[in-house]
């Protein structure tokens, strides 16, 4: 059996009889619910994935725990100069990590680093995006856009079926709901949920801003009553801001 706990922004952890999986740490919960979990792990192995470089999905602390597995995408190794062996893998899309507790496939991203698909002994499967999404940003915010919005749209979709050659669902997923977006905030959920059947369904990387995220979260409940919603992150009101 698999527990989700949301920490803050990007990051949650699953836990299971035999290990503790942290995404993309970057700060704890105001009630310091992550460090709290570790410390009370007992004898589960610890995982820290980390899907990316950018800071809001990176805390340097996590290389203080001398009995955890660092899966560390390939441009967080390079960009924080954590290499093996402090890090247990260092993974590309395409690759995959396998050990006792858990097999991960690294999957690819429309940003940079990777998401990926963890499927854990029992056969529950933990999807977690990182930056994956259809990043459709209005065409008034042009410092986002890298690219057309028919390219990302394009390269998105195609990462689905990337995931579906693997499997066409999973038991829980962790997806970006930037309200950024605006109109388009939903888009790439949607389409995630239209091509993979989620049992249970965590929003993130929200800036803070749940109140827009919950009302939208309302209109994919009614498109997809299958899929249970967990808005758990609506607690954490604070805008995540930088460090200098």
């Amino acid at each position: 059996m698999a527990y989700v706990n949301y920490i803050y922004h990007s990051c949650f952890t699953v836990q299971t009889d035999d290990a503790l999986i942290v995404y993309d740490y970057w700060k704890d919960s105001g009630d310091m619910r992550l460090h709290a979990l570790i410390d009370a792990r007992g004898d589960r192995q610890l995982y820290f994935i980390v899907s990316h470089f950018h800071e809001d999905h990176f805390n340097p602390e996590i290389q203080d725990y001398d009995d955890a597995r660092l899966l560390l995408s390939y441009d967080t190794s390079k960009r924080r100069h954590v290499k093996p062996p402090k890090a247990t893998a260092v993974l590309r899309p395409g690759d995959v990590y396998e050990d006792e507790y858990l097999k991960l496939n690294a999957l690819r991203s429309t940003d940079v680093g990777i998401a990926s698909l963890v499927t854990l002994p029992d056969g529950t499967t933990v999807y977690h995006a990182g930056d994956n999404n259809n990043w459709y940003f209005p065409e008034n915010e042009e410092e986002h856009i890298r690219c057309s919005l028919d390219e990302m749209e394009g390269m998105f979709l195609s990462n689905l079926k990337e995931v579906r050659i693997i499997t066409k669902e999973v038991d829980f997923a962790m997806f970006p709901v930037d309200p950024r977006l605006g109109g388009e905030m939903l888009r790439g959920a949607c389409q995630w949920l239209q091509q993979i059947h989620t049992g249970h369904f965590y929003p993130m990387h929200c800036w803070g801003r749940w109140n827009e995220v919950v009302e939208g979260i309302a209109q994919l409940k009614e498109l997809f009553p299958e899929t249970d919603f967990d808005c758990t992150g609506e607690q954490c009101k604070e805008e995540p801001i930088f460090l200098e």
